[in-house]
């Protein structure tokens, strides 16, 4: 009797748990819904709403991969997410650590004038942006697309809070063993931000994934295309047909689906120990 009572969740646990069982259908819903679109046939599409197809066809799919550019598509999106989120974290990570450990002139006006760049939206600094990248002759380039997604403000603070919360002893006894700032920041700094920098890695590479408006006001160059513009385009020729439409979506959004599933426990870490969590 005490071993089953003990084994009987609390009724905050079973509450708990419903509440994210029922956030979980949610944000699932609309994974199938695309999923069982794709699979029916443009006429079924736009018929009465049901989940289960009556004819499953995979055509769809076929078109979509046959009209795209997918393989290229899918490296230019690597090429650019990646190099970003390397670009983002080393940024971040040293403004961050500079921040947090560094007293010098104006540190609070520079603080706050990195802040500042939570509060414009990437839309309305979009013309400069394209001005200053047309000007410097990186239009249809990598390095155009790549540059102006650098400016980690969010970033510099996420990692401001953690190195803050690190404890100054570590430093200091190492300065004492006559390693520099330099040594520091490399061997003992960031062996211990693995969970931050994880996440920010992460966030980094999912916005960057996403982003579409940047490339398609920088890139006319097919072969440049990242996989949201490209699949896009794709849409555009075929006009609105729903299979294809949602399709086309899974194929775009399936690295980060598998970037989520895999590094799931990275995100939650890495929020835990910046101090976020609660903010």
């Amino acid at each position: 009797m005490t071993t089953r009572s003990a084994r009987r969740w609390p009724p905050a646990q079973i509450a708990l748990t419903a509440v994210a069982a029922a956030l979980s259908l949610i944000w699932l819903a609309p994974l199938a819904w695309a999923l069982s679109t794709s699979l029916k046939s443009p006429t079924e599409s736009v018929t009465s709403p049901h989940w289960i197809p009556e004819h499953v066809t995979l055509d769809s799919w076929k078109e979509v991969l046959r009209a795209g550019d997918i393989p290229n598509w899918f490296v230019n999106s690597v090429v650019v997410s990646v190099s970003v989120t390397v670009i983002v974290l080393l940024v971040a990570a040293l403004a961050g650590y500079g921040f947090a450990r560094t007293e010098f002139r104006g540190k609070g006006a520079l603080m706050g004038l990195t802040m500042a760049g939570l509060m414009f939206s990437p839309a309305i600094l979009g013309v400069p942006l394209f001005t200053t990248v047309q000007s410097l002759g990186m239009v249809d380039t990598y390095w155009g697309m790549i540059l102006p997604q650098c400016a980690p403000a969010a970033m510099v603070y996420i990692l401001y809070k953690f190195f803050q919360g690190l404890p100054r002893e570590l430093e200091e006894a190492a300065f004492i063993d006559g390693a520099g700032r330099w040594r520091i920041f490399f061997t003992i700094v960031l062996p211990l931000s693995k969970p931050s920098l994880s996440a920010v890695g992460i966030f980094t590479f999912i916005a960057s994934w996403n982003n579409f408006l940047w490339p398609y006001m920088v890139t006319n160059n097919p072969d440049l295309m990242t996989m949201p513009n490209g699949i896009a385009t794709v849409q555009n020729a075929f006009g609105i047909v729903w299979p294809q439409l949602m399709a086309g979506g899974l194929i775009a959004g399936l690295p980060l689906i598998i970037v989520f599933v895999f590094f799931q426990s990275q995100i939650v870490r890495g929020v835990a120990h910046t101090g976020l969590a609660g903010q």
